[in-house]
């Protein structure tokens, strides 16, 4: 049965703020394959891991396929990434036997935007960088979210300090009220690698040149010894949140109407 006709004879599974807050203190010391495993039977098939295949999200990845092989595996594709990642996409179809669900931005949108700021616009200004986020990350993650009670991601509260406080099981307020499941919330660097070497895991390449954190290509750099892990994303901006608005709201001093202004002007 196709994934759409399967979501359309499945019912909605909605959760309070409640009952999340209680699942979060419920599950907040359990192994991340028990949180899996309890997402699967809540949610599925409404429930995707939403992933851009950094090792966190492939030990997810991992660890869904061997609960059940069925797994939702979505990913954005922004236009601007790295040919390794796209070379590790074609490896986990390959060992994994997953029809991996790409979402791109929409071309309209892209287009006006390098219309009118260039295509390395996020060089510029935080504001532009946000911009750029906004149309070839965070609105295909929105279509991308359409039909889903749940999503899986691999952030964990090690990665950066706008993480420290996200928890195993979350409502995402931010996206309709969608839940949100981060298994590897408590995980460490560390914890993560040591899975990827033990399940023999394959991995972006990138990582054995010094990455630690990768996105679009022209955003991302190797990190140097002692440097935050994510330092290497847009490391040009100072005192910037290392963030593309993707899992948190950003205050951006009102760059969402700059946007909305630049998509719907006329054709010159």
């Amino acid at each position: 049965m196709e994934t759409t006709n399967l979501l359309q004879s499945e019912p909605r599974r909605k959760l309070d703020d409640l009952e999340v807050g209680e699942l979060a203190v419920q599950f907040d010391d359990q192994e991340p394959t028990e949180v899996i495993r309890w997402a699967f039977q809540e949610f599925h098939p409404r429930l995707a891991l939403i992933t851009s295949f950094q090792i966190d999200g492939m030990v997810l990845l991992d660890m869904a396929w061997r609960i059940n092989p069925e797994v939702r595996v979505i990913t954005l594709d922004t236009g601007r990434l790295p040919e390794e990642t796209y070379e590790l996409m074609e490896e986990v179809r390959g060992q994994y036997g997953i029809n991996i669900e790409v979402y791109y931005p929409n071309t309209h949108e892209v287009e006006k935007l390098v219309k009118k700021h260039g295509v390395n616009l996020f060089y510029r200004s935080v504001k532009l960088r946000l911009m750029c986020c906004e149309v070839r990350k965070v609105r295909p993650l929105l279509r991308a979210l359409t039909g889903l009670d749940a999503w899986i991601t691999g952030l964990r509260r090690d990665q950066w300090a706008s993480r420290t406080n996200i928890r195993k099981i979350e409502l995402d307020h931010d996206h309709g009220g969608v839940v949100k499941v981060n298994p590897l919330a408590d995980w460490t660097e560390e914890e993560v690698w040591d899975y990827i070497k033990t399940h023999r895991v394959p991995y972006n390449k990138l990582y054995d040149k010094g990455y630690t954190s990768i996105g679009c290509y022209p955003c991302t750099r190797p990190v140097k010894p002692g440097e935050n892990p994510r330092a290497g994303r847009w490391w040009w901006e100072i005192n910037a949140p290392k963030e593309c608005g993707m899992h948190c709201s950003l205050l951006t001093g009102g760059f969402e109407h700059e946007l909305e202004a630049l998509l719907k002007e006329e054709e010159e």
